[in-house]
């Protein structure tokens, strides 16, 4: 029967044996998500979504590694390779979830409307994302020689809230888009059609999800070696594997493939002069059914 050991001397790389058959059971979930992820970014090109199949397989290899862990808790490869290809794919992750919001804006023509200029909106929350991803990296690979791992368990915080600031700061960026477009862009209803808004309700959704993974994941590590959190193994599989695997699926589920930039609709008076942007605001019941019928009409065409 397998039991606990040792890394060096006394210290314990584990605080408990990990599940072969959970982590199987992800690794086969991951892995049936990745392969839906690769289909989908096979038939559409969407390579800004690559991102999330890079992800999957890292989570595959990560519970592979738990569950190879099982009987070798006292070897460092193992530990290695799932603490930081677990740690790690959120990121990623979010990565596309920063893209989509720019292609959002784009394909509604609601570049006004952005609370940061749409042509650096996804550098800076991108830009962040890196850095977050090499200061976890950091943390983890210090945290995984068995040395320093309350310095790496410090450094992993440190990532973590960046990414959660930055999170923070995509959705309040998203509901001030989606608020100021909603009340004041006239045009508004014509792109209905492509499915933005349920673009934007499935960003909603897998920010929140990946921003309470983080924030048990700063719980976890914050708490240290000896805490609760990362002597029970069962967090790990409630807060983090069934968070990000829903991540994966709702991202499959609602897939940007609609978000293509159409022609701005042009408004203009019975005998032909350009409508201004005041009377738009005044007459929008009115020019919104008149576009409406002729964007339906140009889309059947």
């Amino acid at each position: 029967m397998a039991e606990l050991q040792p890394y060096i001397g006394n210290y314990y790389l584990w605080r408990y044996l990990p599940s072969i058959p959970a982590a199987v059971i992800f690794a086969i979930l991951f892995l049936v998500a990745t392969g839906a992820h690769g289909f989908r970014l096979y038939k559409t090109r969407l390579w800004f979504c690559l991102p999330f199949v890079v992800g999957g397989i890292m989570e595959v290899i990560g519970y592979c590694a738990r569950a190879a862990a099982h009987d070798r808790t006292g070897d460092l490869i193992p530990y290695i390779i799932q603490n930081i290809l677990i740690l790690l794919p959120p990121v990623l992750f979010a990565a596309s979830i920063y893209m989509v919001l720019g292609r959002i804006i784009r394909a509604v023509h609601g570049e006004s409307y952005s609370l940061i200029r749409v042509n650096i909106l996804t550098k800076v929350f991108v830009a962040g994302d890196v850095i977050s991803f090499f200061v976890q990296g950091g943390g983890a690979g210090i945290m995984a020689s068995g040395g320093n791992a309350e310095t790496g368990e410090k450094i992993i915080v440190g990532g973590l809230i960046l990414q959660i600031i930055m999170f923070g700061l995509f959705i309040i960026t998203a509901i001030i888009f989606q608020t100021r477009y909603q009340k004041n862009k006239v045009a508004a209803p014509t792109y209905d059609a492509m499915g933005w808004r349920m673009s934007m309700y499935m960003l909603y959704a897998v920010s929140a999800l990946i921003m309470i993974r983080n924030i048990f994941r700063t719980a976890e590590f914050g708490d240290g070696q000896n805490g609760y959190l990362l002597s029970h193994e069962w967090t790990v599989y409630v807060f983090d594997a069934v968070l990000m695997l829903a991540v994966m699926v709702i991202f499959v589920v609602w897939y940007p493939s609609n978000l293509k930039q159409s022609p701005e609709p042009q408004w203009m008076h019975s005998d032909g002069t350009d409508v201004n942007l005041a009377e738009q605001g005044q007459n929008a019941g009115l020019y919104e059914r008149f576009d409406n019928a002729n964007y339906s009409a140009s889309v059947s065409k």
